[in-house]
């Protein structure tokens, strides 16, 4: 692993807007979380379980998963990570890693300490909010994963997929029209939605056929996002991109 300096990604900023609206100072205290960034290369993990956990991760660029594995070597990929994204607000308080993350790019990662992050909540309140929406956004993507695996079609759990991850793309500010960068491999696809490769290589073709993806070189376009959502009976509340605690903090 690599050292490089780099800042906060803006992707924090956007995606912590999106749950209170920031004052300057708060912007501010985000940026301070700045550190020399650890560059772990593609395909890395970037903590594995039994590992103890010093340090909050902050994705500043690339992507990462949070993975589990058997011990003949199959994994359930349960998280995606994408810029913006903490890893387990308080890591710090386990002995010992019961997952491991991954990377999947090259990813940039700040390690955050307990003191910094202990410091950003009890000094910034409108920060403290945001990371508390994050938790329950986060908790609710988990909710409906476990929903995708357990009761929709292979062609409903990709579709479903590459909605929320283009929607969460699109939340920082990480999308141009209707594409994204999409670094994930069909073997990645197959992990975190129970299928095997072979399926996902199927029901890509289904999704390519019925004009609703277009994948190329790791890119991925979708011409109409609400058919798209439609086909996956995708309902993007448990996302609560509505800005809710935007207007809690303005009924104040």
């Amino acid at each position: 692993m690599n050292q490089e300096p780099t800042e906060v990604a803006p992707a924090l900023a956007y995606r912590l807007d999106a749950f209170t609206r920031l004052s300057a100072e708060d912007r501010g205290a985000i940026a301070m979380l700045s550190r020399p960034a650890r560059v772990v290369a593609p395909r890395r993990d970037l903590i594995r379980e039994g590992e103890h956990p010093r340090y909050v991760h902050l994705m500043l660029d690339g992507w990462a998963c949070r993975y589990k594995a058997l011990p003949d070597g199959r994994r359930q990929i349960v998280a995606f990570f994408v810029p913006g994204d903490f890893c387990d607000l308080n890591i710090y308080v386990l002995k010992a890693m019961d997952h491991s993350i991954g990377a999947i790019t090259r990813l940039s990662v700040a390690d955050i300490s307990r003191e910094d992050m202990d410091k950003l909540t009890t000094d910034y309140p409108r920060v403290t909010q945001a990371l508390w929406w994050e938790a329950l956004v986060n908790a609710a993507i988990q909710r409906e994963w476990t929903l995708n695996v357990g009761q929709r079609t292979a062609y409903e759990r990709i579709a479903h997929l590459l909605a929320e991850l283009f929607l969460r793309l699109q939340t920082v500010d990480l999308t141009s029209g209707t594409s994204c960068d999409f670094p994930l491999t069909q073997t990645d696809i197959a992990d975190a939605t129970g299928l095997t490769a072979v399926h996902v290589n199927r029901t890509l073709q289904e999704l390519r056929r019925d004009k609703l993806i277009e994948l190329d070189r790791r890119r991925l376009n979708i011409p109409d996002l609400q058919r798209l959502m439609e086909a996956a009976m995708f309902n993007a509340n448990y996302l609560h991109l509505d800005h809710e605690g935007r207007h809690l903090d303005a009924n104040r």
